[in-house]
């Protein structure tokens, strides 16, 4: 492997969040311009030619070293990773309108849902999941929310346009067996 990529790799790894490429850039301002994105397919070709237990990917905006998908069930098993707490369905469909209907208002989350949700958005918000994106042209000006980085994270999304479509969700809740 290259100086530069042994360098990224390091910083990857020390990494607990993905690291975007202009932040990746700044490790080596003399390294010539696409030095460091061929630099990042170096290192995603080395873990995946030799075998390793991790693999280099693009999520939320940025780099990441991660366990490969195979090894995740074992790990978890054993309580090695550190793992998020669940969200509540209420939170996971309250998030889910603001992703595919950003930027969305408080109102219009409650009309759609039927019930308050001022506690699950601070909640989501807490957790870095949404923020405000700026206010709404309505009465008062309401503050609307949009996801963030972090929500891209916790789903392995390098961006919003990977949601699956309104279409594949019909298929893939048709598809589950349901219980009685």
């Amino acid at each position: 492997m290259t100086s530069l990529a042994k360098l990224l790799e390091a910083a990857l790894f020390a990494s607990a969040r993905p690291i975007p490429i202009d932040e990746l850039s700044a490790l080596d301002p003399d390294a010539p311009k696409g030095a460091v994105a061929a630099a990042l397919e170096e290192i995603r070709e080395h873990y995946d030619v030799e075998g390793h237990g991790v693999e280099l990917l693009e999520v939320g905006g940025g780099w990441q070293i991660l366990t490969r998908a195979e090894y995740t069930e074992a790990i978890e098993r054993a309580q090695l990773a550190s793992r998020p707490s669940r969200l509540s369905a209420a939170a996971l469909e309250t998030l889910a309108l603001i992703a595919y209907r950003q930027p969305l208002g408080r109102a219009e989350i409650e009309e759609i849902r039927g019930v308050a949700v001022g506690s699950i958005l601070k909640s989501l918000h807490e957790r870095g999941l949404i923020d405000v994106v700026g206010r709404g042209e309505g009465l008062g000006r309401p503050l609307l929310y949009g996801t963030t980085p972090v929500f891209l994270e916790q789903f392995a999304l390098r961006h919003l346009e990977e949601l699956p479509r309104a279409d594949e969700l019909a298929i893939a809740l048709r598809a589950e067996p349901r219980a009685l």
